[in-house]
């Protein structure tokens, strides 16, 4: 997991949007190690606070672009497969925005911060007051 967190640096996509899917994921599955680490990492990088407050009502906002907005849906609709399935459309709207390539290493972010996710909580990892 390791080595595909150094693979995702090297990829076409934007570090924000990045750090909003992980950001998102952690907010759905409720896992606090994550979201400490991935709430103060895209401040570092020029994300504003308010679109990270805004996070969990991104579809009602227009803080986010039609192409965050297609990726916040893809991350939704993945996370929460066994309940909602992933639709085509919501797939199609994503390759509206990105290529092959970008929507694979999409789908693969989303996947991989599932499984974080999934490692912290079960492991019942704190977060680290120091992460900063």
């Amino acid at each position: 997991m390791s080595k595909m967190e150094v693979y995702f640096k090297e990829t076409a996509i934007d570090p924000i949007l990045k750090e909003l899917i992980k950001t998102r994921v952690s907010q759905i599955n409720g896992c606090a190690f994550c979201l400490n680490m991935h709430t103060v990492d895209p401040l570092k990088i020029g994300e504003t606070a308010q679109r990270l407050f805004l996070l969990n009502a991104w579809r009602e906002t227009d803080l986010f672009t039609p192409a965050e907005k297609a990726v916040l849906d893809l991350a939704e609709h993945v996370t929460l497969i066994s309940e909602t399935g992933v639709p085509e459309e919501v797939v199609t709207e994503v390759l509206n925005h990105f290529n092959d390539k970008d929507f694979v290493d999409i789908m693969l972010m989303i996947m991989q911060i599932n499984n974080w996710n999934r490692i912290n909580i079960a492991m019942h990892n704190d977060i680290d007051p120091e992460y900063k």
